[in-house]
């Protein structure tokens, strides 16, 4: 059923807004169009943004990227959408949002956290007999920092009992995204997983687990009630969404799955142990594997994927380009007594130029982007950024070139686990994968930051193996929608998406590097243990 006239209109809901795209039924970007939303963060761990001015902006997204192409409505044969995970978006019986929407990086519920995890019996500040059955089941478990959909619930419930008892449904953002295409109410595996309340112990027949769900003290009626594929279809649009989208009222409009399964799909890793590296605001390290197992000290597991049947590994790490979104707003071009009327270049394309200019390792600089705490390999949300061993010789210059190399040391430390949680099994399983002593000798790389070479040099320097710079690298999360909405409706199969990912280049460690970036990266993790009990007691 292979036909490459026909399209998916693939929205990739990221944190700093949603692009829409016109992807063919094979992975081909036709065009598209990006609408920037809002983030409201302050103090005491709060991080939200307005669920309809995500849906604003999906709309204008949606109509630019259809108007700009000629490409007939009736080609349009499906809609898909991937979004942020781990985010909570409370509704009405109307559908009516009754607050923000507490995204992935809110931290108000650690307190719920602790508590929850609290007891005579402790492992890493775990309760052991919660944990043991939280992993027996769902793979792994809430962690301290308080950013999973389960701790947001129990916050709303705990500090505003008002909007928690007018709650309909809590949503996932993909699952709200959904609902406002097709007003039905439904979760994936996927994107359900991280409230930590489905049973995934077989694959094939996940299902909620009372006990879990009553150990959590939540309303089981208050979650969605069907828990769907993510290539299945979930309805064809709402005939007011089609008129404002320019699409046909019969459009279907398929599950899909959070960003990280997306991106999977969309790097082209659909075969086990094929791995990616996601670099965009956030970042993560991740490949299919046909087993369910937890490292829950690194904060890692296998979970549902978007492929029906099959798990993959869930990582994440809370910044990476993010901490050069920082260095703009917050640092070079923030508005006060300092600078108050210059306009904002495209600063990216600049700092790749001033990077390339300094030598490797910063002159012994070492940042740490930590900004707002720490998922993985480490759960520890008092943890902060710092820059270690400046001097007066450097200059911003310095800075910006070990900004880069920071977050490529904190993605070198969560390999090192993802390769130790897969290594044992694809010597087993898949010997001839493994070189030099690597689970995953090459990776590929997507993400805004896989559009920089010298970033993806300094990734392969880094970590000392092969990155793959996959082409549009920042198209990848919509590219994998399309895919899975291209599977759903039966254009292609997942055996031949590989076929269709093209790659830019191809990144080789240089050997003249690596001596000094394993010097770097050992005094990384030095840092870590030193200043941990130190930022514990500023940020506790």
């Amino acid at each position: 059923m292979y036909n490459e006239k026909k399209y998916i209109l693939a929205i990739d809901h990221g944190t700093n807004g949603p692009k829409a795209s016109i992807v063919s039924t094979h992975g081909d970007i036709v065009n598209w169009a990006f609408e920037e939303v809002p983030l409201y963060v302050s103090k005491g761990g709060k991080a939200e943004q307005d669920p309809n001015e995500w849906w604003e902006a999906i709309v204008k997204a949606s109509n630019r990227v259809i108007d700009d192409c000629d490409i007939h409505s009736e080609n349009v044969v499906g809609v898909c959408n991937t979004s942020q995970w781990s985010g909570t978006v409370p509704i009405d019986k109307d559908g009516n949002n009754l607050t923000n929407a507490i995204i992935w990086m809110d931290t108000r519920g650690s307190k719920y956290m602790e508590k929850y995890h609290s007891g005579l019996v402790q492992v890493d500040g775990y309760n052991v007999f919660k944990m043991l059955s939280l992993i027996r089941r769902t793979g792994g478990g809430p962690g301290h920092h308080g950013k999973d959909p389960i701790a947001n619930i129990m916050w709303l419930k705990g500090e505003h009992p008002e909007i928690y008892n007018k709650t309909y449904k809590f949503l996932e953002p993909q699952d709200y995204i959904n609902y406002r295409l097709t007003g039905e109410i439904a979760a994936s595996y996927a994107s359900i997983q991280l409230h930590w309340i489905t049973d995934i112990r077989d694959i094939n027949n996940i299902t909620y687990s009372k006990k879990l769900i009553k150990s959590f003290n939540v309303d089981s009626e208050k979650l969605p009630k069907q828990l769907k594929w993510s290539t299945e279809i979930l309805g064809p649009l709402k005939s007011e969404v089609a008129d404002k989208l320019g699409l046909e009222k019969d459009t279907k409009v398929v599950m899909g799955a959070p960003d990280v399964h997306s991106a999977n799909i969309g790097s082209g890793a659909v075969r086990d142990y094929e791995g990616h590296i996601y670099i965009g605001t956030s970042d993560w390290v991740s490949c299919h594997v046909p087993y369910k197992k937890t490292d829950i000290t690194h904060n890692m597991a296998s979970v549902p994927s978007a492929i029906p049947g099959r798990y993959m590994i869930a990582n994440e790490q809370e910044i990476a380009g993010g901490a050069l979104t920082f260095l703009r707003d917050k640092i070079l071009y923030h508005k006060d007594e300092l600078l108050q009327e210059e306009s904002v270049p495209d600063v990216y394309k600049i700092f790749d130029k001033i990077v390339k200019e300094i030598d490797p390792g910063s002159n012994g600089l070492i940042f740490t982007p930590w900004l707002i705490g720490e998922r993985g390999p480490v759960d520890d949300h008092t943890i902060r950024g710092g820059l270690y061993n400046l001097s007066l010789e450097m200059n911003r210059e310095h800075i910006i070139r070990a900004i880069f190399e920071g977050v490529a040391y904190n993605v070198r430390w969560l390999t090192m686990y993802v390769e130790k949680f897969i290594e044992k099994w694809v010597k087993k399983e898949a010997p001839h994968i493994m070189q030099n002593g690597q689970a995953m000798p090459a990776l590929s790389i997507i993400g805004g930051g896989g559009q920089s070479d010298v970033w993806c040099q300094i990734f392969a320097d880094v970590l000392n193996r092969k990155i793959k710079q996959v082409k549009n690298p920042i198209q990848a999360n919509a590219r994998g929608a399309g895919f899975i909405a291209s599977v759903g409706l039966g254009y292609i199969d997942w055996d031949h998406i590989s076929k269709h990912i093209e790659y830019s280049n191809v990144f080789t460690p240089n050997p003249d590097n690596r001596k000094l970036y394993d010097r770097l990266f050992n005094e990384y993790l030095n840092i870590y243990e030193k200043m941990g009990d130190i930022y514990k007691r500023l940020n506790e």
